[in-house]
């Protein structure tokens, strides 16, 4: 298994290469950005990008999807839910950071459903609360939790569709009920660390240690 941890864009954003070391086969979770960076890696690695995985639909996390399709043939993989926000960005938006509108989605999934990359299989769980379709991605004790929880905060839920309930219900009963030492690898660099772990979440992010 091969798992690189790359930060894009302008935001901070964490784009994440998973790759099948076995069969050459992998995908790229928001890409937001540096293609041709992420292109070079997956190479390097022995790794052929099959699949652009968003974990939402808001612009700082796909707005290199349309590079990304062009130069990989990759298929887009979103929630049900964010497939029709996926290609509706905001004029201003896209004029602000540079960017194209994403193409629309190839695939869309459910909470329950699997990706499968090689002899890789990523479980997608719905964890609404950021975005509507929000989702956080698990394999062999990795969570890609996009921007429902980061190392020491939380997804902003001031945006259309968020709510801070759900996103607190999301984290209490969909990632912080994996085993301790699953690993944390968030949507944004906005922490003290790149990663961290669901003990040092549960146990010292303000946000949401009294949940439990």
């Amino acid at each position: 298994m091969f798992v690189k941890q790359l930060e894009v864009g302008q935001l901070g954003v964490f784009a994440y290469i998973v790759g099948c070391k076995e069969t050459g086969e992998g995908l790229v979770i928001d890409p937001a950005s540096h293609p041709d960076r992420i292109i070079s890696i997956s190479k390097e690695n022995g790794i052929e990008i099959k699949y652009i995985v968003n974990t939402h639909s808001h612009l700082d996390h796909t707005m290199g999807n349309a590079d990304m399709v062009e130069k990989t043939g990759a298929k887009i993989i979103i929630h049900e839910n964010e497939k029709e926000s996926l290609t509706n960005q905001p004029a201003d938006y896209l004029a602000m950071f540079g960017s194209r509108q994403s193409p629309p989605a190839d695939i869309t999934v459910q909470d329950g459903d699997t990706i499968k990359i090689g002899k890789l299989s990523l479980d997608v769980i719905l964890t609404p609360g950021h975005s509507p379709g929000g989702i956080t991605l698990h394999l062999n004790g990795y969570l890609f939790t996009g921007d429902t929880l980061f190392v020491g905060g939380v997804g902003r839920t001031d945006l259309p569709g968020a709510s801070w309930p759900l996103l607190l219900k999301s984290i209490k009963t969909r990632i912080l009920t994996f085993p301790d030492d699953t690993m944390i690898m968030p949507g944004h660099n906005y922490g003290f660390a790149a990663t961290s772990t669901v003990k040092q979440e549960r146990d010292s992010n303000p946000f949401i240690r009294d949940l439990t």
